[in-house]
C-alpha cells in the first residue's frame, strides 16, 4: 500500500515511475488487514498516529473516488460507523474527539455491571484486496511500471547518491529510489542498512459468512473487532505476535479469536469460520512510520512502519513523503517520522 500511493502521488505530480515488487503487488499485510480507516481507538495513540491518520481519513473519501475513477473498479468504501463496547468513556475521550472533530456518542451502559459503549459514526473501511487491485490499475493507467517477482538485494551508487536498484535479473537506473517494503524495511539491503527499529508482526484473522445486513457497523471490545462486509461476510481480528516471518495460522489464534467474536456476536457461536489467515505487519515502536530521506543517500527515500494502519494512513503518509522529496513545506509536523526519531524509539 505504500508503495502503490506513493507511485500514484509521483505519477500524478508528472513523474516516471517504476515499482520493484519482492512477490506480487499487495499481496502481504496490504492485502491481509481489515481495511477499518482509523486507529481502533483513536484517543489511545500518541499525536504522531492520529496527525496521519485523521489528515488521510478527512482525504479517504475523494481519494477513493479518483482512485475508482482511474481504475473503473469498485473498493467498496463503505462509512459504516464503529461501536466501541465497553469503553472506558471518560470526559477525556469525549473532549478529544470534539477537539478533532471526530463524531462520538455516549450508549449507555446496558446493565449495572457492564460499561458504557461509544458510537463513532463517521468510521469508515474500506476492502483491502479491492482497494490494492484498484491502485495498481490506477497505477498502471497513468503509465507506471510495475515489475512483480523482482526482489531488490543492492543499489547501485556513487558518492552520496544511489544510481540504481539491483534485483536477480536486471539493475534499475533511477532519479531518486523509495523504500517502502514493509515488514522487510528492518533487514535492509546489501549497501543500504535496516529502517531502524522495524520487524514483523503477525496477525491473524478468522472470516465468516453470514446473511447481508446481519451487521452493519464494526464492533469493537477489547482489542478485537468484527468487521462487515456488504456481501454478509463478516471479518474477526486480530492477533498481534512476534514470530519472525512465519505466516502460519494456528488453532490457539482460531481458538482465541472464534471466541470473542462469538461474544461480541453471538449468531457466530455455532458457525464454523470460512477461512483463516495471517499477515505480517511492517511493526514499529507506537505505531508511529519511519517517513523520511535516508540518511546514507540523498535521494533514497523511506515510507514504512505504518504498523497495523498502512492502509488508514496511506494518503497522507505520501503526501508527506512527496512534500519531503521536493522540498515543500508539510502540511504536518514531519519531525516525529524522521529516522532520528525512530532510533530513539524502544520496543
Amino acid at each position: 500500500m505504500s508503495g502503490l500511493s506513493v507511485a500514484l502521488t509521483l505519477l500524478q505530480r508528472g513523474d516516471q515511475v517504476t515499482l520493484l515488487e519482492r512477490g506480487q503487488v499487495g499481496a502481504e499485510s496490504s492485502w491481509a488487514g481489515g481495511g477499518i480507516l482509523s486507529p481502533l481507538l483513536p484517543w489511545d495513540y500518541s499525536s504522531a498516529v492520529s496527525a496521519l491518520a485523521l489528515r488521510s481519513m478527512v482525504a479517504y473519501p475523494a481519494w477513493i473516488k479518483h482512485i475508482e475513477a482511474l481504475s473503473g473498479l469498485e473498493t467498496e468504501y463503505w462509512r459504516c460507523g464503529m461501536l466501541a463496547q465497553d469503553c472506558a468513556a471518560t470526559e477525556a475521550t469525549l473532549a478529544w474527539c470534539a477537539e478533532h472533530d471526530l463524531a462520538c456518542e455516549l450508549i449507555a451502559a446496558a446493565t449495572p455491571a457492564s460499561k458504557p459503549a461509544l458510537r463513532l459514526p463517521g468510521i469508515a473501511q474500506v476492502r483491502n484486496p479491492r482497494l490494492v487491485a484498484a491502485l495498481l490499475k490506477a497505477v498502471k493507467t497513468l503509465g507506471g511500471r510495475v515489475i512483480e517477482h523482482a526482489q531488490v538485494t543492492a543499489l547501485t551508487t556513487q558518492s552520496s547518491r544511489a544510481t540504481g536498484a539491483v534485483t536477480a535479473g536486471a539493475t534499475y537506473t533511477a532519479d531518486r529510489i523509495i523504500l517502502a517494503s514493509g515488514a522487510w524495511a528492518g533487514t535492509g539491503l546489501e549497501n543500504l542498512p535496516a529502517v531502524p527499529n522495524i520487524r514483523p508482526v503477525r496477525g491473524q484473522m478468522l472470516l465468516y459468512k453470514l446473511e447481508p445486513g446481519t451487521l452493519d457497523t464494526i464492533l469493537y471490545r477489547n482489542g478485537t473487532y468484527l468487521i462487515p462486509r456488504r456481501d454478509g461476510h463478516v471479518l474477526a481480528g486480530s492477533t498481534l505476535e512476534d514470530a519472525g516471518f512465519d505466516k502460519s495460522t494456528t488453532a490457539e489464534a482460531h481458538d482465541y479469536l472464534h471466541g470473542e467474536a462469538s461474544s461480541m456476536l453471538p449468531v457466530l457461536s455455532d458457525m464454523k469460520p470460512v477461512q483463516q489467515w495471517s499477515g505480517l505487519r511492517p511493526g514499529s515502536p507506537d505505531n508511529i512510520p519511519v517517513i523520511d530521506r535516508h540518511p546514507d543517500f540523498d535521494n533514497v527515500f523511506v515510507n514504512t512502519g505504518h504498523f497495523r494502519y498502512g492502509v488508514t494512513m496511506a494518503p497522507a503518509s505520501a503526501e508527506l513523503l512527496l512534500d519531503l522529496m521536493e522540498g515543500n513545506m508539510p502540511s504536518i509536523d514531519p519531525a516525529p517520522y524522521c529516522w532520528q526519531a525512530a532510533l530513539a524509539r524502544r520496543w
